[in-house]
């Protein structure tokens, strides 16, 4: 075997092996690190609300110049509510209902303020929220006030103000970290109460309270005064029925729906991240081209000496064994390399993706590597099958 070698490599060009190493490195790269990035972003858009069931629908009016100049309001009438009420995909139907007086809230964590703002405050009937009854209640003896933020709200405090002054990011397992109060003025009143963080919900864009504590608070705070709903929320049995789409369109309403813009991304996501892999996967083949040149040149230049080994007694097997270990290390330190390089990189961007979305399930690098094998298996095999049928052809040329 080292007699055969120091035969062959007498004519190896290094630069067109270099040329192979890194044309193969880029393409496999591009290859693993769109397939790793769809593995790792996915779960954002898949992942469901961990307080609102994927089957409720949050339902509101259409908003323009015609509602001022028809005079249409947008809220809901009873007569429209039990409109809804009646349809055949209709299973439930709560509004949501507003506080009547002026709350203000004083957010801070760690002793750090971060937030002073006049708030408002909703909820929906107990039915329609996931979470356990012990932890969605209120007594006013103990002033204290679960509440539902916006993940908005923690997304933003996460990516700009907690960098900027080096404080501790906040998870769904650290919301005791938060230190919410409200402070409550209406009908010659004036309390503060302790809210209780509870959790962060991706689909709703408003602080969300027990209707308990909303019904109670109203009374007290501003009796005699009660406002239409302008949001409706709905259980339905299929979120995808299109008689859902068809009658709200009918009715000039607007679906808050999330989940399908969710579906929106992750389509242009696919079809993105498709092209840069069919790119890539276009330049590993480009190199393999390249390879497949060089072993050619590298055979015909040492044409007479193959034709001489096969002579005395080598099997083709033994005289293409040199070329082949060649091409397999190659493609291994490619794909060594590639892996080294796409772990720093998903560090760096899953630094982002961590700090923007907090509970995102921890994702490893064994789909990308487990591709990267099954590439590198395809084109050593490949290699190997390309080469010994070369060297067959010239045994039996000379036969």
């Amino acid at each position: 075997m080292k007699l055969v070698w120091k035969l062959l490599r007498q004519h190896i060009s290094i630069p067109q092996f270099v040329g192979f190493f890194f044309a193969n490195l880029f393409g496999m790269l591009i290859v693993l690190l769109g397939y790793q990035f769809y593995c790792d972003v996915m779960p954002v858009f898949t992942a469901e609300d961990s307080f609102m069931k994927s089957d409720f629908i949050i339902v509101n009016k259409q908003i323009g110049a015609s509602n001022a100049i028809s005079g249409r309001t947008n809220t809901f009438d009873g007569a429209e509510i039990s409109d809804i009420s009646a349809q055949k995909f209709t299973q439930a139907v709560g509004s949501f209902t507003s506080n009547e007086y002026r709350a203000d809230a004083s957010m801070g964590i760690n002793g750090v303020n971060i937030l002073n703002s006049e708030i408002f405050l909703e909820s929906v009937p107990d039915n329609f929220v996931e979470v356990s009854k012990d932890n969605w209640k209120f007594n006013e003896s103990d002033k204290v006030v679960p509440i539902l933020l916006p993940r908005s709200y923690i997304t933003m405090y996460n990516f700009g103000f907690a960098q900027s002054h080096s404080l501790p990011k906040i998870s769904d397992g650290l919301v005791g970290m938060i230190d919410f109060k409200i402070f409550i003025q209406g009908n010659g009143h004036h309390d503060e109460f302790k809210g209780k963080v509870i959790g962060f919900s991706s689909r709703l864009n408003t602080i969300l309270v027990p209707q308990s504590f909303i019904d109670w608070s109203n009374n007290y705070y501003s009796p005699g005064k009660k406002s239409d709903p302008t949001r409706l929320i709905m259980k339905v049995g299929n979120p995808a029925d299109e008689q859902i789409a068809k009658y709200v369109e009918k009715k000039g309403y607007d679906i808050e729906d999330d989940k399908l813009n969710a579906e929106k991304t992750t389509y242009f996501l696919k079809m993105i991240i498709s092209m840069v892999m069919i790119v890539g996967l276009f330049i590993s083949i480009l190199s393999f081209y390249i390879l497949m040149l060089s072993i050619y040149l590298l055979v015909q230049k040492n044409s007479s000496k193959l034709e001489n080994l096969l002579l005395i007694g080598y099997s083709p097997g033994n005289v293409a064994r040199p070329y082949q270990m060649l091409t397999a290390g190659l493609n291994f330190a490619v794909f060594i390399l590639a892996c080294v390089i796409l772990f720093f990189v998903r560090n760096y961007y899953m630094g982002i993706i961590e700090t923007l979305f907090t509970d995102l399930d921890e994702t490893t690098m064994l789909p990308a590597i487990t591709l990267g094998i099954i590439l590198f298996l395809l084109v050593t095999i490949l290699n190997f099958t390309v080469i010994r049928r070369r060297i067959v052809k010239i045994w039996k040329h000379k036969e």
